[in-house]
Order: structure tokens, then C-alpha cells, then sequence
């Protein structure tokens, strides 16, 4: 068997895999696309040394904020983690917001080909407007489900198909690698009221940055990280950096945070909603002690 909590940021999912392991023996395995970075653990709200002294954290950490960590990358390590947690005799409880990587471990992912360093470079260093115009001459179909200002997907679609010949539809219509199929999977997706969850982002953002937030985003910048470093574009990084910078104060930095935080909650719970089996179960209540430990049912 293989646990699921999955949900928005700030919607509980941390709380209650650390009160499932409070009654079973398991190991908390991260599904959070923020969370695999070493560098910001405050800010990406990974649970503490405390929380996670109180059962086995995998995929916590565990890479350098330069290292790109694709949902193809993390999937494969999460076998690896699911198959070391059920070798041990424990559930493995995978716990996270990010749906792609979620999405992609159950089942699979387009084989698309390795693309070579040089052609991905050269095709990344385009202006936006160039790389659109290109893909529009090879791959009409795709340009136009894409915003002409969206750098990253344009690339991409770019880069496929002028890597491996065949469109990136194409590709996408092929899956393989999937577990869902060879597991006995208990997923609980958390839906809570939208007004309660941006209430819960707001104080959350507010206690990072009380808890020290800014000092991690000075010590990440001292590292003089490239631009487009994964972990410079994590949440209340640009707001805490334009407060170190002088060019944002400090309620408007917080205020500006705490904005973000929200539009991704949005944007995670939209996902969830539409895109997750409507068999999964929903909690769709506030999460609070009186009804936290409700839960474990689902995984008996």
C-alpha cells in the first residue's frame, strides 16, 4: 500500500501524515517540488527537525538549489524511496501540492529522448518572439495552445522538435513508467474552504518571515546563485530579495509575499479539483484537532 495527502500549500498536509505516524509505522516521503531544495527550508515550509525526527523524511533536501529536479527525476527517486520504505515494513506516505510530480509517478511520463546540451542552449538563449516564431513554423499546433510570452513551454516544445523530430504532442501521447497500476494506492486529496486556506497562507508567510525567512534568503544570495536558478524562483524569494535590495519595504515585501502565496494556492487547488480522479477522497472541511485524526481511515 502507498499513502497520499495531497493538496494546496498551507492546507494540512504536513499535520496530519505526522499524525498517521503517530499510530502507524511509516516513512513521509516529500511530493513538494519546493521542498527537494536544501536551501530554503523555512521558506518552503519543509517540517522541522523536530517534525521530522518523529518518523523517517525522504526526498527532503536533498538537492542543491542549482540542481534542476524534473518531475521525471523525482518520480524515479520516489520508487526508489516507496520500494526502501515497503523493504523496511512500512507505508510509504507521499506528501505534497505538486501535481505534475504527483501525476507523473502514477502514470508515467512521455520517453522523450535526451536533448543535446548544445541545441538546448542555443534554443534557451533565443528572445521569446524569436523562439515563437520558430515554433510556429515547425509545430503550428502546439504554438498555439501556447501564450507567446510563455519562455519556458515555447522552448521546450522548440527544443523537441528540433531534437527528436516529432512534436512534443506526440510525445506526451505515449506514457510509460507509471506505478500506479502496480500499487494498492490510498490517496486523500485536501480541498478546504478557500477563504480558511488563503487565511492559513497569509500567517504562515508572516511566521516564516518572524522565524527567519529573510536571514535564509541573504545567506541564498550570498551564494551568488545564477538568475535562473530553480530556487531563486521559489515563492518570497524576489519579494525578500527587493526588501534586502532596498527596492521594496518591508510591509509591502510581506503584503507581496503573502499575494503570491495565495495565487499558487489557487493555482494548486485548481489543479487538484480538476485534474485529480474524482474517485480520491476529498476533505473538504477545515483542517483542525478536532477533526485531524478523522482521516486515517482512508488508509487502513
Amino acid at each position: 500500500m502507498v499513502a497520499l495527502i495531497a493538496g494546496p500549500t498551507a492546507s494540512g498536509k504536513t499535520a496530519l501524515a505526522l499524525q498517521l505516524a503517530k499510530s502507524r509505522n511509516v516513512v513521509i516521503i516529500n511530493a513538494d517540488s519546493a521542498q527537494v531544495y536544501s536551501d530554503l527550508p523555512i521558506l518552503s515550509a519543509q517540517p522541522s527537525e523536530i517534525e521530522q525526527r518523529s518518523a523517517p523524511h525522504r526526498l527532503f533536501r536533498y538537492l542543491d538549489g542549482q540542481t534542476h529536479c524534473s518531475a521525471a527525476r523525482w518520480a524515479n527517486d520516489a520508487k526508489a524511496a516507496i520500494n526502501e520504505a515497503h523493504d523496511a515494513g512500512a507505508l510509504p506516505v507521499l506528501v505534497g501540492g505538486s501535481g505534475l510530480y504527483i501525476q507523473t509517478l502514477l502514470n508515467g511520463i512521455a520517453p522523450i529522448p535526451e536533448i543535446e546540451p548544445e541545441l538546448r542552449a542555443c534554443i534557451r538563449k533565443m528572445p521569446v518572439a524569436q523562439a515563437y516564431a520558430a515554433l510556429e513554423k515547425l509545430d503550428p499546433v502546439v504554438a498555439a495552445t501556447l501564450g507567446p510570452a510563455d519562455i519556458i513551454r515555447i522552448s521546450r516544445a522548440l527544443e523537441v522538435m528540433e531534437g527528436t523530430g516529432r512534436s512534443i504532442s506526440e510525445w506526451r501521447k505515449i506514457k510509460t513508467g507509471g506505478i500506479a497500476k502496480d500499487i494498492n494506492l490510498r490517496p486523500l486529496l485536501l480541498l478546504p474552504p478557500r477563504e480558511w486556506l488563503y487565511g492559513r497562507c497569509d500567517l504562515r508567510f508572516e511566521q516564516m518571515i518572524h522565524n527567519g525567512a529573510i536571514q535564509e534568503v541573504e545567506a541564498l544570495l550570498a551564494q551568488q546563485m545564477p538568475h535562473d536558478a530553480p530556487v531563486m524562483r521559489a515563492i518570497g524569494v524576489p519579494e525578500i530579495t527587493a526588501l534586502l535590495d532596498g527596492s521594496m519595504s518591508r510591509s509591502e515585501a510581506i503584503e507581496r509575499g503573502k499575494i503570491a502565496t495565495r495565487q499558487y494556492a489557487k493555482r494548486q487547488f485548481t489543479w487538484f479539483r480538476n485534474q485529480a480522479p474524482a474517485e480520491w477522497p476529498r476533505m473538504t472541511d477545515e483542517i483542525n484537532d478536532s477533526n485531524r485524526g478523522n482521516f486515517e481511515t482512508i488508509f487502513q
